[in-house]
């Protein structure tokens, strides 16, 4: 079993930052990409940035392209997400997501990652909100 928790996330005022750390735990072996997506009301989820455990490929939004930043961190093993430059538009619950890994039977492609239709473990999710 995966087990998927994310912390950070609050309230913030327009231009602050946020920063967002995923755990995933369990059975991790082999898994292949983590991604961070949000939902805010009447709009559709969206994916806002993705990480390839391996070779650390990452992609993102073009809503957060230059303000958001997706990494690993090897100290706290977490996939961290770094938010500046946040604006009202960015108020949403956030989730992260891992895949399954090697139970899977073929790894994921990028794309999958990015789509979202990789992932097999979410958390429950985090609110982040921007005020004006």
């Amino acid at each position: 079993q995966v087990r998927v928790a994310e912390s950070g996330g609050g309230s913030v005022q327009a231009g602050g930052s946020l920063r967002l750390s995923c755990a995933v735990s369990g059975d991790t072996n082999g898994i292949n990409c983590v991604g961070w997506f949000r939902l805010a009301p009447g709009k559709a989820r969206e994916g806002v940035a993705t990480i390839l455990l391996r070779g650390g490929l990452t992609g993102y939004a073009d809503s957060v392209k230059g303000r958001f930043t997706i990494s690993q961190d090897s100290t706290k093993d977490t996939l961290d997400l770094q938010m500046n430059s946040l604006t009202p538009e960015d108020t949403a619950i956030y989730y992260c997501a891992a895949d399954a890994g090697s139970r899977r039977p073929t790894p994921p492609s990028f794309e999958d990652c990015v789509s979202g239709s990789a992932y097999s473990y979410w958390d429950q999710g985090t609110q982040v909100t921007v005020s004006s």
